[in-house]
């Protein structure tokens, strides 16, 4: 994978609900009635299948509202391949590479999946999910390098077009998923709002999780993304 394109595992989810929700307190409670939270819980871990999957397979891997409960709604792909203006400033990791991926340029590894919701009942949130699926000598090094890189620099901003987003991260206790997980927390401060996000990664052989959004939201769904990635 690219290093280039590689900044986008991150920046891509980060950029796309902090844009479209630094006003929202994204801090609200997981609801009552989704699915347990991962906190505490463990997952045995079943090996998986090395072979990447297909974008199709992972497709159907993906949560849908079923899964998640009542008060989701998914969202409409968004199209931000075409931008080239976004950039990253004060995090030189970042920079070299590459700011452009935050836009939301997919991530060079061969196969992915990506969905959107935004949870309404109580409150106004949302939790993304993107899968990816490539050889595990990839999948691994290339993610760690993306979140060791942002939670390396706990000050930075993003210029989308000419509107500056400040991050703020914070590397926080990975969970006890899959073979590699990887976890932060994120505040962005854009128009005087600030916005918290909380984003993890699993690696479950040959495929990758990546759960963003409300931090309590992420906490309850993770553990389900992951059993149901891994069919």
């Amino acid at each position: 994978m690219h290093r280039r394109a590689s900044a986008a595992l991150s920046l891509a989810a980060l950029v796309a609900l902090s844009v479209s929700g630094c006003a929202k307190d994204s801090s609200s409670p997981a609801p009552s009635d989704s699915a347990p939270a991962a906190s505490g819980m463990r997952t045995p871990v079943a090996k998986p299948a090395q072979a990447p999957l297909s974008s199709a397979a992972l497709a159907q891997r993906l949560l849908n509202e079923s899964d998640l409960g009542q008060g989701y709604t998914r969202q409409a792909k968004s199209d931000n391949s075409g931008r080239d203006d976004v950039t990253v400033i004060g995090c030189p990791a970042l920079e070299k590479l590459g700011g452009d991926g935050a836009a939301g340029e997919d991530l060079d590894f061969p196969n992915s999946a990506k969905a959107t919701f935004s949870y309404t009942r109580g409150s106004d949130s949302e939790v993304a999910e993107e899968l990816y699926s490539d050889t595990v000598d990839k999948l691994g090094p290339n993610t760690k390098t993306v979140f060791e890189a942002m939670t390396g620099c706990p000050l930075y901003q993003i210029v989308v077009g000419d509107a500056p987003i400040t991050v703020a991260t914070q590397k926080l206790p990975a969970p006890s998923l899959g073979d590699e997980a990887w976890s932060q927390l994120l505040t962005f401060t854009s128009g005087g709002h600030d916005t918290v996000m909380k984003q993890t990664a699993v690696r479950t052989g040959s495929i990758l999780i990546v759960v963003s959004g409300s931090p309590a939201l992420v906490d309850t769904h993770l553990t389900r993304a992951v059993e149901k990635a891994r069919g």
